[in-house]
């Protein structure tokens, strides 16, 4: 049943990023932020699917340390779902990327008119560069930004190496940081085609201030949180 219902999502995934590809496209003449409500439509739409195809539904605890201004999200990594569903479920952020997403066909093409930041993660420091300085135009705009410090996805049960991105652009910019854990790849494993029912919790951390504090210091701070909570998460399957 899950292989059945994985494919008919991936059918219908697959036609609404060709679909909203054309929408982010005629969307261009638009200001940033009404073109981010039009193309995001898709994200509603991808997690909708997941919900009433797939079976996974999420909750979203702590929404009230959500700050009043522009903050930094970093976020744990496991799945592809909180790449879709993080665009929505916060204010309009700018998520920090790879810079070859931005050439994959349809999906590519839609994301670069999100105006994210997209950056050569193999460049080293200049990367860093890039996140600050790309990343406060973002902020000063009234975007969010999104960031996933372990660089790539791990599977649940696991820990990647945290790295200083984010907080630098804290530290740098002052904006302060949100933490947040979820389990979203119990249910949506890491480069899996088959997806799980179940119920992804998505923790909300109270804010970081990064005032006074170094890179190296708001990361372990991020850290700490992040995989503390992940230790404290129900189990997605549990919760069906």
């Amino acid at each position: 049943m899950n292989l059945i219902r994985s494919l008919v999502f991936a059918f219908f995934q697959t036609l609404l990023t060709v679909l909203f590809s054309l929408v982010a496209l005629f969307s261009f003449p638009f200001s940033a932020h009404v073109r981010y409500r039009l193309i995001t439509g898709y994200n509603h739409l991808v997690i909708w699917l997941a919900r009433w195809v797939l079976g996974i539904r999420y909750v979203v605890e702590g929404r009230e340390h959500l700050p009043s201004q522009p903050a930094i999200i970093l976020a744990k990594h496991q799945s592809a779902w909180e790449t879709v569903a993080f665009l929505f479920l916060f204010p309009p952020v700018s998520p920090v990327i790879k810079q070859e997403l931005l050439n994959v066909p349809f999906f590519g093409w839609a994301f670069r008119l999100l105006s994210p930041i997209a950056i050569d993660r193999s460049s080293g420091r200049e990367a860093l560069k890039q996140i600050v300085a790309k990343g406060g135009a973002k902020l000063a705009q009234g975007f969010w930004v999104l960031v996933f410090p372990e660089g790539t996805r791990v599977a649940p049960g696991e820990k990647g190496k945290y790295g200083i991105g984010g907080s630098w652009l804290a530290a740098e910019t002052g904006a302060p940081i949100v933490p947040v854990a979820h389990n979203a790849g119990e249910v949506w494993p890491k480069n899996a085609f088959i997806k799980r029912p179940g119920t992804v919790t998505v923790r909300i951390g109270p804010v970081i201030d990064s005032s006074g504090k170094s890179a190296a210091e708001l990361t372990r701070a991020v850290e700490t949180w992040i995989e503390t909570e992940m230790t404290r998460l129900p189990s997605a399957a549990a919760r069906q």
